[in-house]
């Protein structure tokens, strides 16, 4: 029977899903992952300690670093619950309201990310092909419109996917192929078409994340070309040496983001571990490794790190 949101509000749920066939060894699985989400949190609280504390941080550089780990917390912390509320508690079932509010929160903050990697991809560019005017461009008051203006952008391109989702009646199987809601999982549960989501689900990819990898490709492009110009080679290696950690930033966050969706597109006939662990891999990746890479690719992050170390040992 078709299960309206509207009229069933309270009684319409979905069920989420772990590891099929595997549930006998979620409480092994979650390990890894408490592993991972705890490594996460103390990474990034970290950085933003580091950052926060220490005057000599509090550059453009390092405050778009900041804006890049509060970024991860939060997307971190928006899949905690569910996740391990299904390998520790077989915790399943998720109401509409809480599935649509997970699934905001998922979705505004992965485009946020690609908002704030362009913010530092600027700031690369400005600080090696225009070094002069560094501090007079990306002013403390710019770079807060900056990230409200990702905030906002985001926030309001992914505010309509809910109200979308919720004209529909779902007849179909309410269970989920993840342990977290996502918005091309959930519109494929409608009974009635789906076209005017898949169409405004595309829009909003193309206008954020690849008009931003687009304006990232070609910040780089102008940098490389300041950089070749350069005359010392020293100099060339560490002018290219500033932006490598935000390099990896960037692959972090674009390549797990390609194999998810091809593998959504063309990898039907794999397993569905696959499509699983790819999921994990673009959600869970780039809030662990950015900053691990941070803290070993950026000299002055590192300093302070170890001094931290240091003062507690102590």
């Amino acid at each position: 029977m078709a299960i309206s949101y509207n009229s069933s509000l309270q009684k319409a749920t979905f069920f989420l899903t772990g590891f099929q066939g595997l549930e006998d060894l979620h409480g092994w699985i979650s390990i890894p992952f408490c592993s991972i989400y705890l490594t996460v949190i103390l990474g990034n609280l970290t950085i933003l300690h580091i950052i926060r504390t220490d005057a000599t941080l509090h550059e453009p550089m390092y405050y778009f670093l900041a804006m890049l780990a509060l970024t991860d917390l939060g997307l971190c912390l928006s899949t905690l619950p569910t996740v391990l509320g299904i390998f520790w508690f077989d915790a399943r079932e998720i109401g509409i309201p809480a599935c649509f509010t997970q699934l905001f929160f998922i979705h505004t903050l992965s485009l946020v990310e690609s908002s704030v990697l362009l913010s530092m991809s600027v700031d690369r560019y400005v600080a090696i092909c225009n070094p002069l005017r560094y501090s007079s461009v990306l002013t403390p008051t710019r770079i807060i419109k900056m990230g409200l203006s990702s905030v906002l952008r985001s926030a309001l391109l992914i505010l309509p996917l809910p109200f979308l989702l919720k004209r529909f009646q779902y007849c179909r199987s309410h269970e989920l192929a993840h342990a977290y809601c996502l918005h091309l999982e959930i519109m494929k549960l409608a009974c009635s078409s789906i076209i005017v989501n898949h169409v405004y689900g595309l829009f909003v990819v193309a206008c954020t994340v690849g008009v931003d990898s687009l304006l990232i490709f070609l910040s780089y492009a102008l940098i490389l070309r300041t950089v070749l110009s350069i005359a010392s080679h020293q100099e060339r290696l560490r002018a290219l040496n500033t932006c490598i950690s935000h390099i990896c930033a960037v692959l972090l966050f674009y390549i797990p983001m390609i194999g998810l969706s091809l593998v959504h597109r063309f990898g039907e006939h794999l397993p569905r571990i696959v499509h699983l662990l790819m999921s994990y891999v673009y959600l869970l990746v780039p809030p662990l490794m950015n900053p691990i890479v941070y803290s070993i690719k950026t000299k002055q992050i590192r300093q302070r790190i170890v001094k931290k170390f240091e003062f507690v040992k102590s």
